[in-house]
């Protein structure tokens, strides 16, 4: 490192910055267009329609999928849709009959992929399934067009748009849920998304036990109905969009859905995101890697994947502030100072943002995190909260941002307070994700939009406000750990920000199905123009 800590920032330093993280991000992009997962065969499989349970209840591509490449990895690299296009053709039934049949075992697709070795049924399949592939683009299309002609209609909310999360994990309780946030002035409204087949599998070899999804038990009703379903699956997304369609047109501007997947489903919550047109997205692959464990190169094969989708989608996808990163410090024996953390964090989300901004997203539709939320318990945090959001202003001028307000009681006391001081003039504060309080949420939504005005009042009565003191001193550290985590990167890989092995010595979670695509197969790369093996 050749920055001394304690000189203030300045235009070469970003610029050194940026540099750095768009070398990274064309590195790994230029790595994962020639990679498919398993993520990615399941995104397949939805976009030719297969969606839903199997007749055990089990989610439907998934079984699939895993039923295919269970016989062994070496049929990764051919992917699956080949051989299911060639059984569609075989037995001449829709893909979702197709599907179940093979998830219960009737259809076997490695039998029926031995007719890809004559050349005519080879071309007949292909021909398949690049039509199953034309029928989802319109399908796509048709709902980015849905979108714009509703924004024309509505209108838009004004920005920073209020977002908050529905609490109801059933998507009829959370449909009437959301038509009441949207009645009390939400903006966005965020749903997670269960937990996947492959993560629960994974982790649970690893000793980790994933909750798993569950309707809220209501009285003394003895189980739930049939037809009770998540509220973050395809079917209760659909649902969702459909009642904050209403309530928008009832309160005359446009709602937007937000969904947060779970690790290893990047790709697949892209295609269920563009078919019922979900506006914004978790998608942050670093953050897999750091903090989830997902192994580096299958969370950045995956979530290039699911770019390509959000970009024709005309998804917006959020990034975090950087994950906290600490095996370099477990591995040196001693903690790391707040800045140095911070930097990092820094480092990583700036490298996130180059390799998305590599697939063709557009700048303003990758929102970045404003403040880490570990940061609201470190000494100075407000000072050093004014550091980090002029900091990624500087590094990411015409990225949006994101400020999500943390879980914890006792430090987002102060929180809303923050906010009045550090909230940039729209767009680039883009969006404000509030914590649901007891009761009605229409008076956190009013202190927010108070909160802005304040913020713009402040920037107006004040321009060209200085850091001084520990702010200054906390962005001058953070840049110094942010270029030593880039370059580090680039010299080093993954290894000694994450360690070597992996918990239990086992490695990355999905290191094992990844691999390189065999020429012809990759038909999600060219339906969205993100690269192919061919």
């Amino acid at each position: 490192m050749t920055t001394s800590a304690g000189r203030r920032a300045s235009g070469r330093d970003v610029t050194e910055l940026r540099e750095l993280a768009d070398g990274l991000g064309a590195g790994w992009l230029k790595a994962a267009r020639s990679k498919t997962t398993a993520g990615r065969e399941r995104a397949v499989l939805r976009l030719f329609g297969v969606d839903g349970l199997d007749r055990d209840g089990r989610p439907l591509a998934a079984e699939v999928v895993d039923r295919y490449l269970a016989a062994g990895r070496d049929r990764l690299p051919g992917g699956i849709a080949l051989p299911f296009a060639v059984a569609l053709l075989e037995y001449d039934v829709p893909p979702q009959r197709l599907a179940l049949d093979a998830a219960s075992g009737a259809v076997d697709l490695g039998l029926e992929a031995q007719l890809l070795s004559r050349r005519d049924r080879r071309a007949a399949a292909a021909a398949e399934a690049n039509r199953l592939i034309a029928a989802a683009l319109e399908r796509i299309d048709a709902n980015r067009t849905a979108r714009s002609e509703l924004l024309d209609l509505l209108g838009d909310a004004a920005r920073p748009w209020v977002a908050t999360s529905l609490d109801e994990p059933s998507a009829n309780e959370a449909a009437e849920e959301a038509r009441t946030l949207a009645r009390d002035g939400a903006d966005v409204l965020q749903v997670d998304v269960p937990a996947g087949r492959e993560l629960i599998r994974r982790l649970g070899e690893r000793g980790v036990d994933v909750p798993r999804w569950q309707p809220r038990e209501r009285g003394q009703v003895a189980a739930p109905p049939a037809d009770q379903v998540p509220a973050g699956s395809q079917r209760g997304l659909a649902g969702l969009r459909h009642a904050i369609d209403g309530a928008a047109a009832a309160r005359g501007a446009y709602i937007r859905l937000l969904s947060t997947p779970p690790p290893l489903a990047s790709p697949e919550a892209a295609v269920v995101a563009a078919f019922e047109r979900i506006d914004l997205v978790d998608a942050d692959p670093v953050a897999e890697i750091v903090t989830a464990g997902v192994d580096p190169e299958r969370a950045i094969a995956d979530h290039v994947a699911a770019a390509a989708v959000h970009r024709r989608a005309g998804t917006a996808v959020i990034l975090g502030a950087g994950p906290l990163t600490v095996a370099p410090d477990l591995a040196a024996g001693m903690p790391a100072d707040p800045a140095t953390r911070a930097g990092r964090g820094v480092a990583l989300q700036l490298a996130a943002a180059a390799l998305l901004r590599a697939t063709g997203l557009p700048s303003d539709a990758i929102f970045v995190g404003a403040l880490p939320a570990w940061l609201a318990d470190e000494p100075d945090a407000v000072a050093r909260g004014v550091a980090e959001v002029t900091l990624r202003r500087a590094l990411l001028p015409e990225h949006p941002l994101a400020f999500v307000e943390p879980d914890d009681q006792d430090p987002a006391l102060a929180w809303p307070f923050m906010l009045s001081a550090l909230l940039p003039a729209a767009p680039a504060g883009g969006l404000i994700l509030r914590r649901r309080p007891p009761g009605s949420f229409a008076a956190t939504a009013a202190s927010t939009r108070a909160a802005f005005s304040v913020s713009i009042g402040l920037a107006d009565a004040l321009p060209g406000r200085q850091l001084a003191g520990p702010a200054a001193d906390h962005r001058a550290r953070a840049i110094v750990a942010a270029r030593d985590t880039l370059e580090r990167l680039g010299s080093e890989g993954w290894e000694w920000l994450v360690g070597t092995a992996g918990e239990h010595g086992r490695g990355g979670l999905g290191r094992d199905a990844v691999a390189r695509m065999r020429a012809g197969s990759d038909f999600l790369g060219r339906a969205f123009e993100v690269g192919s093996a061919d």
